[in-house]
């Protein structure tokens, strides 16, 4: 078994809206993200999968959604409760949280938690989100040129991802034995601050590697639905490591999907202990593999597999513009 893999950061993350419109609007529009890949879920074909991200789909930037006509989520335990989006300092939260105001979108105000500057808000399906300072911290975005917001102030990517768990250890042990990441510190949880939320890192650390698990045992069973997350991926960087990776899941005996290839990238899923959704995917071959970099996003693209389909699946598609 390979024993010095080390996960890079976050992939993405992948959340459920039953609005997809409205969805597609507000992320393009409001946030200015990039509408990358236009598809669908490829277990469910009945519905959309859209990936937002920078200006040329750069892995650890997409927050992408499933479009399931749901009931909104039952906050709570055993799911990822906080997905944050790093900005660089304090002068771009001033002018997120004055467009915030200008746009009519839901904000608290500027705060300090864990020693960075952050911004609470949620989209228009109370999806919860932050908007955190990275200080310059991992690889800066590729400019989305015909966005909304001003390159200076365009976001960075993804992390760190909170998830809430009722009791550490089983999911102490997944990350540290398991998928090898460190614990590096804790702090009073913004939400109930009798807790603690404990942060772990990947590679060399940084917001954009970082995931935090708040410990909730007072809180009820979560449940998924619109608003809320499906799962949380993490980054391996090549094909090789991606094979270790699922070698080492099946020796440590962890139940998975084994490996899925997706086209864009090649994932492999399991729960940890506490119930949320993890997958491990590979930053390749990317978005640009099927189409131009200057019209990601702009038609429906399906995945090889499923091209034989093509007229039946886009036939009972929405209309998203």
């Amino acid at each position: 078994m390979k024993t010095d893999l080390d996960l890079t950061g976050i992939h993405h993350l992948t959340a459920i809206s039953a609005n997809i419109r409205e969805n597609k609007r507000f992320y393009t529009e409001d946030l200015g993200l990039r509408l990358v890949k236009r598809t669908v879920n490829q277990d469910d074909t009945s519905a959309y999968h859209l990936f937002y991200a920078d200006g040329a789909g750069s892995p650890g930037t997409d927050l992408t959604f499933f479009d399931w006509p749901l009931t909104r989520e039952r906050r709570g335990n055993r799911s990822v409760t906080r997905t944050a989006l790093r900005v660089r300092g304090e002068a771009d939260l001033g002018y997120w949280t004055e467009r915030f105001d200008d746009l009519g979108v839901p904000h608290g105000p500027v705060t300090e938690t864990d020693g960075r500057l952050r911004v609470d808000f949620e989209d228009r399906e109370a999806q919860r989100l932050a908007l955190v300072t990275d200080g310059g911290l991992g690889a800066a975005p590729v400019v989305w040129e015909r966005g909304p917001v001003p390159a200076e102030h365009q976001l960075r990517g993804l992390g760190p991802i909170t998830l809430t768990v009722p009791g550490l250890a089983p999911t102490d042990a997944v990350l540290r034995e398991v998928l090898r990441m460190r614990p590096a510190r804790e702090y009073p949880d913004p939400e109930s601050p009798r807790h603690t939320v404990h942060v772990y890192e990947m590679a060399a650390g940084g917001p954009h590697a970082e995931l935090h698990v708040a410990e909730r045992p007072d809180l009820a069973l979560g449940r998924q639905g619109a608003g809320g997350v499906h799962h949380v991926a993490f980054r391996t960087p090549t094909g090789a490591e991606y094979g270790a990776w699922a070698e080492r899941l099946d020796e440590l005996g962890v139940p998975n999907s084994g490996p899925v290839d997706r086209f864009w990238f090649r994932s492999l899923y399991f729960r940890e202990p506490g119930g949320v959704l993890f997958e491990i995917a590979t930053d390749g071959p990317g978005f640009a593999v099927d189409e131009d970099l200057a019209t990601l996003g702009d038609r429906v693209v399906l995945a090889p597999f499923l091209e034989p389909r093509r007229d039946e699946i886009v036939a009972r598609l929405k209309a998203l513009d």
